[in-house]
């Protein structure tokens, strides 16, 4: 089976997301599709007067946000994919963390940095997914997870796909992929082709040091090895308009261990 991210920018692009939904729907096999939406959310955040602020590309979510990004991620982006899956006639549910207790999370405690109502994860609710999944639904996943207390949390969607991942990985093979709006993993983030074809565990922290991969990146990378260290097949990480070549591992970054 199939964990798909797909990246915030090209959720923003109308013909590149209709482009990535249509070869999602014709994937062949159980999928579920995790995203996200930051630019959007900044924007209307923007739009409101409410002050924005990441931190190594996660970020802080005060009560404010929470409100936004519920709305955004949850509610617009969520629905408006999963009504175009139906419209290629590939059936799709869409959900949060919160629905059918998918995701319990707490919130982040970190021992210098206020995250807010930022959620990490503790139980994903593998049965619910393995049910929707044997039916031939495919999930669209929102990064909006709740810690069983009433409150709900902004997670990130990365992390989500891994988790994800992760917990299905005892019932399947799973194949994780971040796609979005890069070739791959850049040797230089300027040039779309220095595509670093595959990263070990050892070469990641050369090109941490060296300032190749920095910022948003690490997040991905660690969780991509996390992932593969907790039982996922493969992960992949490439342009979300070449998703079918990703599934098929001609194109992208793979990371191995």
């Amino acid at each position: 089976m199939f964990v798909i991210k797909i990246g915030g920018n090209i959720i923003d692009d109308e013909t590149k997301l209709a482009s990535f939904i249509k070869a999602f729907s014709l994937i062949d096999g159980k999928k579920i599709l995790v995203h996200g939406g930051g630019k959007l959310a900044t924007k209307l955040a923007d739009q409101l007067g409410i002050n924005q602020q990441l931190i190594d590309g996660r970020r802080i979510t005060d009560a404010e946000t929470l409100k936004i990004v519920t709305m955004v991620y949850a509610g617009f982006i969520n629905k408006n994919i999963v009504a175009q899956l139906q419209s290629q006639s590939c059936n799709a549910i869409g959900l949060c963390g919160a629905d059918a207790n998918i995701i319990i999370a707490h919130k982040r405690n970190h021992a210098t940095i206020d995250y807010g109502f930022v959620g990490d994860v503790d139980t994903v609710n593998t049965s619910f997914l393995k049910n929707l999944l044997d039916q031939n639904i495919a999930i669209v996943l929102a990064p909006i997870t709740h810690n069983n207390e009433g409150q709900l949390l902004n997670t990130n969607a990365d992390t989500i796909a891994q988790e994800i991942a992760k917990a299905l990985s005892k019932l399947f093979e799973v194949s994780l992929i971040y796609s979005f709006e890069k070739s791959g993993v850049l040797k230089n983030a300027d040039d779309d082709n220095s595509v670093i074809s595959t990263i070990n565990e050892i070469s990641y922290q050369t090109l941490k040091e060296e300032k190749i991969i920095f910022a948003g990146m690490i997040p991905k990378l660690d969780n991509a090895f996390t992932a593969l260290n907790s039982g996922v097949h493969k992960v992949i990480i490439g342009k979300a308009e070449n998703l079918q070549a990703l599934i098929e591992g001609n194109s992208g970054t793979t990371i191995n261990k």
